[in-house]
Order: structure tokens, then sequence, then C-alpha cells
């Protein structure tokens, strides 16, 4: 399949990038549109001196969301990728946890117990 062959068999709004579902209508009466982001590539593929040259094509599609159309309002329903968000919040931990060893390592909050004993308590101890 060439990469012509498959986007031209998507239905798409005029954009290069932008494609939309068949609406799909559920039994209350509500309209479905999915919206997504796609791209694709080219790859040639080597071949033997018996065989011809061909072409590997990679499409990617990332859903943007859905419209909602319910009576005579149109309602847009973003489709949220977490992962972010939740990379966002792990990095945070471990930052947080790397600051907080390397305060303890520099100074440890219980007390310290090295010190030098003053002349005045030697001397009331020696006698």
């Amino acid at each position: 399949m060439k990469l012509r062959d498959a986007l031209d068999a998507i239905s798409t709004d005029g954009g290069a990038t932008h494609v939309y579902s068949q609406p799909y209508e559920t039994a209350d009466g509500v309209t479905v549109i999915a919206a997504a982001k796609v791209r694709g590539k080219v790859r040639p593929v080597k071949a033997n001196a018996l065989e011809a040259a061909s072409e590997q094509v990679a499409i990617h599609a990332k859903p943007l969301g859905v419209f909602v159309l319910r009576g005579g309002d149109v309602k847009w329903e973003p489709a949220i990728d977490a992962t972010p968000i939740a990379l966002i919040g792990v990095l945070t931990g471990f930052a947080a946890a790397t600051l907080a060893t390397l305060a303890m390592v520099r100074r440890p909050p219980w007390p310290d117990l090295h010190g030098t004993i003053y002349p005045a308590v030697r001397r009331s101890r020696s006698t």
C-alpha cells in the first residue's frame, strides 16, 4: 500500500493533518464524531537485485477528542493523555526526594553528637 492510497481512503476536513470519523448515533439520539491528528511517512525498503524496490508506509494517529451533538447543542470533549501528567508528578517526587536526601547528608536533623569537651568540664571531672 502506498501512502497516497492510504491517505486517499481517509476522509479529511481539507487540512493535511486532521481526520474525522463517520458520525455515530447512540440509542438516546446523541451523535458522536471523533477527531484525530494523522501523520504519515514513506520509507523505502531495500530490495535484492531480483526484486523491485518497494515502499513501507507508516501512519500514526493521535486522538484529539470528540464532538458530541445532543439536540441542537454541540460540545467538544478533548481526549486527555494522562501519561505526561503522571510523568510530571513522578519527576517532582524524585526531585523532592533527591533534595531531601542531600539536605540530610549535608546536615542531619538529629543532634550532633560530635563535639569538644570544654576545659572547665574537664577540670571538674579530673578533681
